[in-house]
């Protein structure tokens, strides 16, 4: 849509869509309390707001005013973080941070219990706060520490259910980028295209960024992408 006003609404709701919707279950309860001390929610609000920020500053040259920017910035970050997949402008062409910034987005995904995909903030979290626990539990041998989310104990299950899946997740692509590597395209374009298909993004950047296609891939890779 060539208008700011409909890009605008676009970029807001696909943000909301990304949430968990049990926040939303929550808020229709009119429980505000447990709504607004979701872990995952506040995290995922704040690497979107981290995110825009530094490509905003990152991009300002490359358009007439710094709202421009913003503008493109948001909507960029809304659709790669939600896996959502539209574009306003080709962010391929962006420099090498925010392509950067967006690559990470992409495989952190949106909320779980949202209407995204990737490897979802919640798992992110467990998995920060597991480390950080491990580490602490190094350095202070004899500390009980509970580990915690929402205000609610973390299982051991659910700790090991997440370790488990990202270990198969990092499996996964890594296969994927060598099967498709035999094609002989540039890193940016082959390990992308694993990405955008894995975590259901649609472009990457390279060959298969938002003015590109997948159309040049073998049939083997296509497979491979298909699979993923």
């Amino acid at each position: 849509y060539n208008s700011y006003y409909l890009q605008g609404v676009i970029t807001v709701f696909m943000i909301l869509f990304g949430v968990n919707f049990n926040v939303y279950y929550l808020l229709s309860i009119r429980k505000w309390k447990e709504a607004l001390q979701c872990d995952e929610a506040r995290v995922y609000f704040g690497i979107i707001a981290c995110s825009i920020l530094v490509i905003t500053i990152n991009i300002r040259a490359m358009f007439p005013t710094l709202f421009d920017a913003f503008h493109h910035a948001a909507f960029a970050v809304s659709s790669i973080i939600t896996t959502t997949g539209y574009g306003t402008v080709d962010f391929n062409l962006w420099p090498e941070l925010s392509r950067v910034i967006l690559v990470f987005l992409m495989i952190i995904g949106a909320c779980a219990g949202s209407t995204g995909g990737g490897l979802k903030v919640s798992r992110l979290i467990i998995l920060f706060r597991a480390a950080r626990a491990e580490i602490h539990r190094l350095l202070h041998p004899h500390t009980v520490k509970v580990m915690q989310m929402d205000g609610k104990p973390i299982s051991r299950e659910s700790i090991r259910s997440v370790s488990t899946y990202l270990i198969l997740y990092v499996f996964l692509v890594m296969a994927s980028v060598l099967l498709v590597s035999l094609d002989n395209f540039d890193g940016s374009t082959t390990l992308t295209a694993v990405l955008a298909t894995f975590n259901n993004i649609g472009p990457g950047l390279g060959l298969v960024g938002p003015t590109g296609s997948f159309a040049a891939f073998s049939p083997l890779s296509k497979i491979v992408l298909c699979l993923d």
